[in-house]
């Protein structure tokens, strides 16, 4: 059922020659000297790489959810900083999609789906990770406009994006009062704060954003007031099969690399992949990047149908960036002690592995929001 089509394989190799040559030769330089490349989106965008799901009257292929995870892994295969850019970029365009209104699709989804606007989501702050729906960021509704103050963390593109989408409290606690809007990046008063020093995806930018007085007007709202933790829950939904798509990229990556280097690496008279001990472990990191893949690809399949895939993306999230971290850390086990070198790339495909354990909801949540939809259906 998952087998690619002959449209998708044409794409996915289009994807491939253009990061091979546009990203590849400056992806070890990128990720030492932490450069974010802006202009590749853009590149991207032209291809049609930034808009896949988006409509084509919107500026997008107007493709599937699944021909969208196939792009992305291409990606990551290459470089992982740049799939995330992609998928966050994608992100609002989603959210414009299933929440906006045509004045607000019209303003901003062309530019997205084509890289020419650089999208970013603000969702998380210091005492509001796991548990969002506790964010303090306020939107003060002042006549026709809203005043948003607060501070956002680990926001990608935060500092560079030309559309954060902003969840902020606009009512009491808890979910119920928090609203979503558009904010535009070069509004007065929003600012990058903080650069995050990050173990892995360092080419990709990480800051605080800052919101001092911001000014937007109300028509910048994504639907009523109290609504924003649902469009904050539905983008997280999308976003979990998009992180495992990006962790199969990268495992697809370590996973060809150590092959490669263990056919080629001799010891005692032979490639040690004749040695069990390396080739069952190879045997086992495919057979985690091919699981990983068909639950990524399961949960889009769903999501095109317009099934419910909530706890399909949460399992193909929970499944593929678990299988990412154990393949790359087996990748760099095989090279021995090369694989502890920069000189080699497994050590950054493990460092990238590692926080898509972490983002869109840390694979601990994910186990909760399985189990709890466990427990309802089977529930005597």
């Amino acid at each position: 059922m998952f087998d690619p089509t002959a449209e998708q394989l044409e794409l996915a190799q289009a994807v491939r020659d253009f990061c091979h040559a546009e990203i590849g030769p400056t992806v070890k330089e990128d990720d030492e000297h932490e450069r974010f490349r802006k202009e590749l989106i853009g590149a991207m965008g032209a291809m049609g790489f930034c808009g896949v799901p988006t409509e084509e009257s919107w500026g997008g292929l107007g493709l599937g959810y699944l021909d969208y995870v196939v792009v992305l892994e291409e990606i990551a295969r290459v470089s992982a900083s740049y799939a995330v850019s992609v998928a966050v970029t994608g992100l609002p365009q989603i959210i414009l999609r299933m929440f906006g209104d045509d004045a607000q699709r019209a303003q901003w989804l062309p530019a997205l789906a084509q890289g020419q606007a650089l999208g970013a989501f603000a969702l998380s702050e210091a005492s509001s990770g796991s548990d969002a729906a506790s964010l303090t960021t306020t939107a003060t509704r002042h006549g026709d406009d809203y005043v948003l103050r607060g501070t956002k963390l680990w926001c990608t593109h935060g500092g560079v994006a030309d559309l954060y989408v902003v969840m902020a409290r606009t009512g009491g606690p808890g979910p119920k009062g928090v609203s979503a809007f558009l904010v535009p990046g070069d509004a007065p008063g929003l600012r990058g704060g903080k650069k995050e020093e990050k173990m892995g995806l360092r080419a990709s930018p990480t800051t605080e954003v800052v919101f001092e007085d911001v000014v937007v007007p109300a028509s910048s709202r994504l639907g009523p007031e109290g609504t924003g933790f649902r469009v904050a829950m539905a983008a997280l939904d999308s976003g979990r099969i998009t992180s495992g798509a990006v962790a199969t990229g990268v495992g697809q990556a370590a996973l060809e690399f150590s092959a490669r280097y263990a056919t080629e690496r001799e010891q005692f008279g032979q490639p040690i992949i004749d040695f069990q001990g390396v080739g069952f472990m190879l045997a086992d990191m495919a057979a985690r990047v091919d699981g990983g893949r068909l639950m990524v690809r399961r949960a889009a399949w769903l999501r095109d149908q317009g099934l419910d895939y909530g706890q399909a993306a949460a399992l193909a999230k929970l499944v593929a960036t678990d299988a990412a971290m154990a393949v790359t850390t087996d990748a760099v086990q095989v090279l021995g002690g090369n694989g502890y070198t920069r000189e080699y790339p497994v050590e950054r495909y493990m460092r990238d592995a590692k926080v898509m354990q972490i983002v869109e909801g840390t694979n601990q949540i994910q186990r909760l929001v399985i189990s709890r939809q466990i427990k309802a259906r089977y529930r005597a």
